[in-house]
């Protein structure tokens, strides 16, 4: 077997995270057929609504970009944050120096938590179903 190059392992994250709704009912077609019509069709249409379960939420929208919790007087609630353009990297270089030693690093990162503003939906889980919805403007 051959070992994956890492242009064919970012090609296959891509299509993954670009999978259609269809693709995700058929893959969990017992639990998509046991939702009522109107569930079924907001998952089909791409859409999430208030009262969908995790499991709702994935198959309409997929997996998301990323998850964090806030926590207010009312309790905690999960956030689901989707963006359209895929997971969001940071690359950096700097350099710096303390006395006679110096040196030059680099990174990179990836955003873990908090509201993100390229977030284009956050969906706000409370005792296990959606909550609320926030779609920003544009």
């Amino acid at each position: 077997m051959k070992p994956l190059h890492f242009p064919s392992v970012l090609l296959l994250a891509l299509l993954a995270a670009c999978a259609s709704p269809e693709s995700r009912i058929h893959d969990q077609q017992a639990a998509f057929d046991s939702y009522p019509p109107a569930v079924q069709q907001k998952i089909r249409a791409g859409q999430a609504d208030i009262g969908f379960t995790p499991e709702q939420v994935r198959m309409a929208l997929g997996e998301p970009d990323h998850k964090y919790t806030r926590s207010s007087a009312e309790g905690n609630t999960e956030v689901w944050g989707y963006r359209d353009s895929g997971p969001m990297f940071s690359f950096g270089v700097g350099g710096g120096s303390f006395g006679s030693h110096s040196g030059v690093g680099g990174g990179v990162g990836v955003a873990t938590g908090g509201d993100a503003p390229e977030d284009k939906v956050r969906v706000v889980f409370a005792n296990g179903v959606v909550q609320s919805i926030e779609k920003t403007v544009q």
